[in-house]
This record gives C-alpha cells, sequence and structure tokens, in this order.
C-alpha cells in the first residue's frame, strides 16, 4: 500500500496541537529506524559500565509487576498476534 506524502501532510494538520509533537517524534523514529548507518555506528561503541540506578534495580528485581504478551493476551482476552 503506497500513501501519498499530500496525505500524510493533510492527516498531520489535522492533528490536535497537543499530538503534533507526539506525531514528529514517531515520525523521526521511524526514519531512523530505516537508516542502517545508526545501528552500524552503535555496533562500533564500546559498551558502557555504568552502574544500575537503584529505580533500575528496583524494576529488574520487582517480578510481580512484570507480565508477559501472552499473560496480556489470555488475562485481558486480545486478540492479536505477538512476535
Amino acid at each position: 500500500m503506497s500513501v501519498s506524502k499530500e496525505d500524510l501532510v493533510e492527516l498531520v494538520r489535522q492533528l490536535p496541537e497537543d499530538a503534533q509533537q507526539s506525531a514528529f517524534d514517531y515520525l523521526q523514529f521511524l526514519k531512523s529506524c530505516h537508516s542502517r548507518s545508526n545501528w552500524d555506528e552503535i555496533d562500533k561503541r564500546e559498551p558502557d559500565n555504568d552502574s544500575l540506578s537503584d529505580e533500575e534495580i528496583r524494576q529488574l528485581n520487582c517480578d510481580p509487576e512484570y507480565f508477559t504478551g501472552e499473560e496480556a493476551k489470555r488475562e485481558f482476552g486480545l486478540q492479536v498476534e505477538l512476535p
């Protein structure tokens, strides 16, 4: 399916003002996903050795707040295919 740039522009024009920044951010994200050179640059970097914050550690150790996509499908009766 092909969408014209004019259709995209018109859709953005129709968005409420408070949604325009989100649309812009998402379009930038999509553009960056299609630019493999960004990922190649990331692959060349050395891993960081930053320690986890207290909040990150809390989140990692807090199993009750986490559930899988399959669990969510069952609990909420979702009819979607998950990757």
